[in-house]
């Protein structure tokens, strides 16, 4: 399967013409407009964690998520809230591997499971998720070869972050594909379009435009006699002859 993470209504509709599969979209950018523009792809909502702090948070704001249509809802946190959440019926998706909220256990942002105890961890963390009711977990950065062994033996759906192809789904992040990443850009993303040359082409029009308008406001021919309201001259006298004398 294919995922994108959006964060637009055009990446969305973009995303649902295209046909790709899971669509992931947070929450503060969850909205009836994107449940429509998203169409028929499978929508994941992200719930940020550190915004988001107890069991309760996680819980409101997950049904409000799938009152607007969230298929299934992302949830960082401990074990204890994404059973909580799974428990109320809500589809809930983890997380494995490099997790960039909790990178300060995996020793920063790099790949994990690259000894045997680590990937054995990487490991224990998918039973763990299957055993707190969780149905998939994103799956960062992790060899291709232990992910793909973990993939076969595990029931959650598997979104590769650079995992390999071994996984269930390959997600990207719609700013790498589209080539508009601004500062690093993962080993894993793969660019298919030049949108970054096309913002700096439609920047240059923009500025262009301004300074032109700046100039003829300083030149008096903005605006002309086409952009301004007439009045005829009769009822320009007689407005001016009461106005003169209230």
């Amino acid at each position: 399967m294919t995922m994108l993470y959006v964060e637009t209504l055009d990446e969305a509709r973009a995303a649902a013409a295209a046909g790709i599969d899971m669509l992931s979209i947070i929450a503060p950018l969850w909205t009836p407009e994107m449940r429509q523009a998203a169409g028929n792809c499978f929508v994941q909502v992200g719930l940020l964690y550190g915004e988001l702090v107890t069991t309760e948070d996680y819980l409101r704001a997950a049904h409000a998520a799938v009152r607007i249509g969230g298929d299934c809802v992302y949830c960082a946190a401990g074990l204890t809230t994404v059973a909580a959440l799974a428990h109320e019926g809500i589809p809930v998706v983890g997380h494995v591997g490099l997790i960039p909220s909790k990178c300060t256990w995996t020793g920063g942002f790099k790949a994990v499971g690259k000894t045997a105890g680590s990937a054995l961890s990487v490991w224990n963390d998918v039973k763990a998720l299957e055993d707190a009711g969780a149905f998939g977990a994103e799956f960062e950065v992790v060899p291709s070869r232990v992910a793909s062994e973990i993939a076969r033996r595990s029931s959650l759906v598997l979104l590769s972050m650079g995992a390999g192809a071994g996984a269930d789904a390959q997600y990207l992040f719609a700013e790498d594909v589209l080539g508009c990443t601004r500062g690093h850009r993962p080993r894993h993303a793969k660019t298919y379009a030049d949108f970054a040359t096309e913002y700096e082409r439609l920047q240059a029009m923009r500025i262009a435009a301004f300074s032109t308008f700046r100039a003829e406001v300083d030149t008096a021919l903005y605006p002309g006699a086409e952009h301004q309201v007439q009045i005829s001259d009769a009822e320009f006298d007689a407005f001016m002859a009461q106005f003169e004398s209230a």
